[in-house]
């Protein structure tokens, strides 16, 4: 089986290319755009293929489409760092939405018919009360930025094409994930990275943070990517799915935990810079339905996930470092 993978050389289209070339069978194409980091992806490359497109332009879908010809496609490729859509939501909503639909219309222009998955999130819902918690995939969608907005658009592009097309389109929304590789713009990642530092004596003992009250649903990014492959296998089309742990931790636990983790003492501080326009204060999900489905459900706990966030960030810094000693 053919399988493609939007967005390969990300955080979490890595870990899914990782995962799938386990399974028998499974040969692994992925777009990239030419100036994609390959950090992520670099030792992956002799068991997969990587194909160069750029979602935001039709000619270069329909030449990516073309070379892979998938019988799945998993679309991952997204601009899905919250506060660069409040700068930037035209680019926002150009790559995450125009993408979707250059990736759709290319599959009919071409005639292929591959189950597709395409990647929501949590965000969707946005503004819920304490009452609509943990909320389900019937729950009204309140998204409060140009990122949410965006993938709701994209979430709908998947079901209207679905029923005007007939394209066996699954739609997910996973709730946060992390973990290895996680990009530092991102609460936990950035939290690890500047603890790593500090260790190696790169910055002050003073981590700056944003919003710590804000509480969020997190599971693995490796549990996640296994849902997104029963999505595929298992998904109804026109279905949508929340991928979730279905518990709330505040960014402030993921930090005491991390700080725990760390071999010296760092003090934190609130950074204007890192608050949102507009935040939500809690968002957790309900992933009954699919569980019910598929019987997934995350395996690995918060904590494992985030000292494993800590330890590959002390191993890329102390690379680096050792890299421009080489220099």
């Amino acid at each position: 089986m053919r399988v493609l993978i939007t967005g390969i050389t990300g955080f979490v289209g890595s870990h899914l290319a990782e995962y799938l070339i386990g399974q028998s069978g499974v040969e692994i194409y992925g777009f990239f755009r030419w100036r994609s980091r390959m950090d992520n992806v670099r030792h992956l490359l002799p068991q997969i293929r990587l194909v160069e497109s750029d979602l935001r332009d039709m000619t270069s879908v329909l030449g990516g489409l073309e070379e892979s010809r998938p019988d799945a496609v998993f679309h991952l490729a997204a601009q899905s760092f919250v506060p660069a859509s409040f700068h930037s939501p035209a680019e926002t909503f150009t790559i995450n939405v125009l993408g979707t639909l250059n990736l759709l219309e290319g599959l009919r222009a071409l005639k292929l018919n591959p189950v597709v998955q395409i990647a929501g999130t949590g965000d969707e819902y946005g503004l819920v009360s304490n009452e609509e918690l943990p909320v389900r995939e019937t729950n009204a969608l309140r998204p409060l930025s140009p990122y949410s907005v965006s993938k709701v658009a994209a979430d709908y592009l998947g079901f209207q094409y679905y029923k005007s097309y007939k394209l066996p389109i699954v739609r997910t929304r996973a709730f946060n994930h992390i973990g290895p590789r996680c990009g530092e713009v991102f609460a936990a990642a950035s939290f690890a990275k500047q603890i790593a530092e500090v260790e190696l004596g790169l910055r002050p003992p003073v981590l700056d943070v944003g919003n710590l009250d804000a509480k969020r649903d997190f599971t693995d990014v490796r549990d996640i990517v296994k849902g997104y492959s029963l999505a595929i296998q298992k998904g109804v089309p026109g279905e949508v799915y929340n991928l979730a742990s279905g518990r709330a931790s505040a960014i402030k636990e993921l930090l005491e935990i991390l700080l725990g983790f760390a071999s010296v003492k760092v003090e934190a501080r609130q950074d204007p810079s890192r608050m949102r326009p507009s935040d939500v204060p809690i968002l957790v999900g309900d992933a009954t339905k699919f569980k019910e489905l598929t019987g997934w459900a995350p395996q690995i706990p918060l904590d494992q996930t985030l000292r494993d966030l800590l330890d590959f960030w002390r191993a890329r810094l102390r690379q680096e470092r050792q890299d421009v000693t080489v220099a």
